[in-house]
Order: structure tokens, then C-alpha cells, then sequence
């Protein structure tokens, strides 16, 4: 393992992204009086949904997030909820950033934001930070404890920290699959295949909720914050905008779609960003296996959530080619993300036939 690796860092603000530094600093001075001096501001990198800056104070190191600019709906972005949940679990929870502030008043810089404590470490991506070397065994440990953490997530009351009406109920499972399914129907372009089969499948096994608790809905490597001087210890978690109650094994399943192996094809390949094809990263089925020996849960039919992962990772997929199929956007990234919709229905198709039982 190096000494001490350099920490994840903002870089200089986008070009048509910048921040009213003058209202934003009289704004949180009147919530925080301490705070000294002029922030300087940068900005992470990222943005394909809500824009992130670091405001650095002589006394204080902040980060502000805030939707991106001509945000429509409310919902996608929803600042005030983002922060409810993260204050809520802050005292059961203590890997949540913690809050500092909520601006709900849009005339201050033209949308909602809000600021929280900087959790400063480093935050794996597609690959290990810049100059961190662990071991097989490190590894392992590393995998280990982000997905304790997890399991410490699913385990939090929501009752006790007050996030009763964060969900919508049971049946968690049906809306999901539902509201996948409508949003490809919405999304599909001529290239990709109906994902017929796979959505019939999907509708025809899905169970009944295994358990209702607070689940993060995009847990990732790049989502948690790990410390400079333990790099396997896991001190934060972020981006928590799409937080609900749910049942834990979607939330798992999700998680699955993003973890590829060294040895998965190169189109599975292609979708890698995080560190999971390193020797010492646990496989997807010792993950299922491990987190379901840790709680206890007994799913029926275990298939059904892997594939449900991958349907959702999927509509995602096209969502983002039918904007650039429609000349909504023009990043040359995604011009071939039809090929991965193609793929993922193949895969999933292959689940169904190995694993899918009725």
C-alpha cells in the first residue's frame, strides 16, 4: 500500500457552469456567521446530473450541489429531498456528509442548492486513485467494507430517523418494473431490440417485497469516499439523490449491474467504472452470496434482481443514446451506446435461460 496517495480534487470551474460566488458566500454567512473570508471555488468533475463545487473558506471547506442549469423537472433534481435524507440519516448513519445548509429561495443563484461538509479522501473510479497499490488482500478488504456498508445502510430504522414518508409503500418491485418498462417503451429507438421477452419475464416473476428499507439506488466505488491514510476504510458516502425506501435486493441488483470482471466480454467491458476486475474483488455471486449470509434474506428466486439490474442499467443506457440518436446532445461518448442496450438484453436473456427457474 503507498504512504499517502493525493486526495480527490475540484478543478476549475466549466465554462458556463459558474457559481454567483458574491450571493452564494452572503447567503451561507447568514446561516454560518463564522465562516472567514472569500471562498475560493472549484468545481468536481462529473456533472451528468447535479453540478458539484468546493467552496474553500479560511475556516471551513464546503461542497455545494445544485441542478444544472435549465433543470425542468423538479423531481430529477429535488435539492431540498437530497438533503432531508442525508440530515435524517446523518445521527444513524454516520458516513453521510453532514449538512451545513438548504437554499430553497431560487432567487439567490437560480435553482435550489444546498451545502454540506467536504468529506476529504479518495474516491475510486474505473480505476484505484492515482499512486494507491493494496494487495490482493487489501483488495478483498476493500470489497468487503463497501458492501458492509451496504448492509449498514439497509439495517438503518427509518422509522427512528424519521423517513417514514421518504417511499411510497409495498410493492416496490412491481412499480420498478413498471416504470422501467414504460420509460424504454418512451426511449427505444429503431437500433435496439423490444426487450420483450426480458420485461415479460420480469413481470411475470416479480416478487413481493423482502423488506422495506432506506437504499441508496446507485451504490458504486465512485460513490464512497474512502481514507488517505486506511484506503480500504470507507469514511463517506455520496450522491444520495436517488435514495427511497425499497426493498434492499433491488438495491443490490442495481449494484450488481455495474460490477464486471476482468474476464466479463469487452462489451461488458465497456461499461466498467469502478474497480472491480482487480485480483481480490469478489465475483458477483460471491457478492449476492456474502450479503445474503450477512442479513439473512432468502430471495425465492435470486435471478430475478440480477436481471432487473441490468433491465434498468439498460433503459439508462438508451435514455442517454435517444438524446444523442435525437441530436439532444452530441458527446461523440455515445454513439455507440445501442450496441450496450443490444447487449444487455442478450445478457439478460442468458440469465433467464441459466438461472431464471419459473
Amino acid at each position: 500500500m503507498s504512504s499517502t496517495p493525493p486526495l480527490d480534487e475540484a478543478k476549475a470551474v466549466r465554462a458556463g457552469e459558474e457559481l454567483d460566488v458574491t450571493a452564494v458566500d452572503t447567503w451561507l454567512k447568514a446561516q454560518v456567521p463564522t465562516l472567514e473570508g472569500t471562498p475560493k471555488v472549484t468545481q468536481y468533475s462529473g456533472g451528468a446530473s447535479n453540478w458539484t463545487y468546493r467552496l474553500e473558506y479560511a475556516n471551513r471547506d464546503l461542497i455545494l450541489r445544485r441542478p444544472p442549469a435549465g433543470t425542468k423537472a423538479k423531481s430529477a433534481h429535488d435539492m431540498a429531498r437530497e438533503f432531508t435524507v442525508q440530515k435524517a440519516l446523518k445521527s444513524a448513519y454516520p458516513t453521510v456528509p453532514t449538512m451545513v445548509g438548504l437554499c430553497q429561495d431560487t432567487s439567490v443563484i437560480g435553482s435550489e442548492f444546498y451545502v454540506m461538509e467536504r468529506v476529504p479522501g479518495l474516491i475510486p473510479r474505473s480505476r484505484l486513485p492515482t499512486g494507491l497499490r493494496l494487495d490482493t488482500a487489501q483488495t478483498r478488504q476493500l470489497c468487503l467494507n463497501v458492501i458492509d456498508k451496504l448492509i449498514e445502510l439497509h439495517r438503518v430504522d427509518y422509522r427512528a430517523v424519521g423517513l417514514e414518508s421518504l417511499g411510497k409503500g409495498t410493492g416496490y418491485p412491481r412499480r420498478q418494473i413498471e416504470g422501467w418498462s414504460d420509460r424504454y417503451e418512451k426511449a427505444r429507438t429503431w437500433n435496439v431490440p423490444s426487450f420483450r421477452y426480458v420485461r415479460d419475464w420480469l413481470k411475470a416473476n416479480t416478487p413481493d417485497d423482502i423488506a422495506t428499507c432506506v437504499i441508496h439506488n446507485d451504490w458504486r466505488f465512485d460513490n464512497v469516499v474512502l481514507s488517505a491514510e486506511r484506503p480500504t476504510e470507507v469514511i463517506g458516502v455520496l450522491d444520495w439523490e436517488m435514495a427511497t425506501l425499497g426493498d434492499p435486493l433491488m438495491d443490490l441488483g442495481n449494484t450488481l449491474a455495474y460490477w464486471v470482471h476482468a474476464d466479463d466480454n469487452l462489451l461488458m467491458r465497456m461499461t466498467r467504472r469502478q474497480p472491480t476486475h482487480l485480483p481480490g474483488m469478489l465475483r458477483r455471486e460471491e457478492v449476492v452470496a456474502y450479503y445474503l449470509e450477512r442479513t439473512g434474506l432468502k430471495p425465492a428466486n435470486w435471478a430475478f434482481y440480477e436481471v432487473y439490474g441490468l433491465f434498468r442499467l439498460a433503459v439508462i443506457a438508451q435514455q442517454i443514446y435517444y438524446r444523442y440518436h435525437h441530436k439532444q446532445t452530441r458527446n461523440p461518448a455515445f454513439k455507440n451506446f445501442w450496441i450496450l442496450v443490444n447487449s444487455f438484453d442478450w445478457r439478460c436473456r442468458s440469465i433467464i435461460k441459466k438461472k431464471g427457474g419459473r
